[in-house]
């Protein structure tokens, strides 16, 4: 059978790993599609070449097709998010200058407490930070702004810059910004250049932050439904061989080369492993599924993850909530990963939303082998998200 080209456009973060891995590792072949992956400069870089018809499908930002469904960001193609390609991921991290501070008022980097790291940084920084993140939709903002709002960095300026990720070592060097937000390897490489620090996994803010999905065009979806599923299936395939501890070392090795990521191996293991250095000095931590490709669920567009990306949108931004929400719903688009993965054994849950940050343990839910157990997905402040409710 011969291959059938899907254009993809994708950012160089370990979070893409499901795409190269789906093309380098023969999914894509099995399914009779060759993935031409075209790394883009920065975000809007990828939406562009998505929303205008460049590429076909696209590794994007979570937040993006929800965003550009409201009208916010000046683009406005109708977007489908048909599967999540991964859950967690991003580390905030903080120059040297604030890392000697805090270590002066004898902040221990526990990497966990972020009720105590916002607490701390409030303290040596009173008179504000420059915070740099991805893109300005993006789960990078979100994690920040619940920090915020929970903790005394309330209390002090907060400057958001956009800074793309392979740049946000570079910008924290120089100064443009005190800290950032930002995915793997990027975080570990501001450790490795010796210009920063890293203080917090996203995870402990948001226990189960979808962090990015597979986008596609409403209008392609509608219109290629059997080769969007053969490239839902081929990823998914993808992302289970991912989460295989077997398979991390080969994983790694493949992301840094040149050609993809272009960094050390021993970077990439440390995103896929979750045991990160988080200081020049090389101290440890180990964070458990700092990265989720595929446990859990984790690969499932749930609807109400849309809502509350919209619901959070709609509040910044002065929109109608409940339609905000009502349109959002549209864009994880759970029904046609149902259909794609329909006979291929996958385990997929009874229901397409949930309340979001209900779970401090594992869940057994109704699936149709009834094998999910839905792992942790707490905020750190207690918030609950109902979509029913709201």
């Amino acid at each position: 059978m011969k291959s059938v080209s899907v254009s993809v456009a994708y950012m160089p973060l370990v979070d893409a790993a499901p795409l190269i891995v789906a093309q380098e590792m023969g999914f894509a072949e099995a399914e009779g599609l060759a993935l031409d992956l075209i790394p883009a400069p920065s975000w809007s870089s990828v939406r562009d070449m998505l929303a205008f018809g460049r590429v076909d499908v696209a590794h994007l930002l979570s937040v993006v097709p929800v965003a550009m469904a409201l009208g916010l960001g000046g683009v406005s193609t109708a977007l489908s998010a048909v599967s999540v390609l991964s859950v967690n991921g991003n580390a905030i991290g903080v120059s040297r200058a604030l890392e000697a501070n805090l270590r002066d008022i004898g902040y221990l980097f526990d990497f966990e407490d972020a009720h105590g790291a916002g607490a701390a940084l409030a303290t040596v920084a009173p008179q504000g930070l420059t915070i740099g993140v991805p893109f300005p939709f993006s789960m990078h903002i979100e994690l920040i702004e619940i920090w915020r709002e929970a903790t005394p960095l309330r209390g002090i300026p907060l400057k958001i810059r956009t800074v793309p990720p392979p740049m946000m070592a570079q910008a924290l060097a120089e100064g443009e910004i005190d800290a950032f937000c930002v995915g793997e390897p990027w975080g570990s490489m501001a450790v490795e250049g010796h210009v920063g620090a890293l203080l917090l996994p996203g995870r402990a803010i948001w226990n189960f932050a979808p962090e990015k999905v597979l986008a596609t065009r409403a209008e392609w979806a509608e219109t290629e439904p059997h080769l969007l599923g053969r490239l839902i299936r081929s990823v998914w395939r993808a992302s289970r061989w991912l989460a295989d501890p077997a398979s991390r070392t080969a994983a790694a090795e493949l992301l840094g080369r040149p050609q993809w990521l272009d960094v050390p191996s021993e970077i990439v293991d440390r995103a896929l492993t979750g045991k990160l250095a988080i200081s020049p000095g090389g101290e440890l931590r180990d964070v458990p599924a700092f990265l989720e490709f595929h446990n859990s669920a984790a690969t499932f567009p749930w609807r109400s993850q849309g809502k509350w990306i919209a619901h959070r949108l709609a509040l910044r931004s002065g929109l109608d909530v409940p339609a905000a929400m009502i349109r959002a719903a549209d864009v994880f688009r759970s029904d046609q990963y149902r259909f794609a993965l329909d006979g291929t054994g996958a385990d997929m849950p009874g229901a397409s939303e949930k309340v979001e940050g209900s779970l401090s343990s594992p869940m057994a839910v109704g699936s149709t082998r009834g094998e999910i157990v839905l792992g942790p997905d707490a905020f750190f402040d207690g918030r609950i998200f109902d979509p029913f409710e709201v």
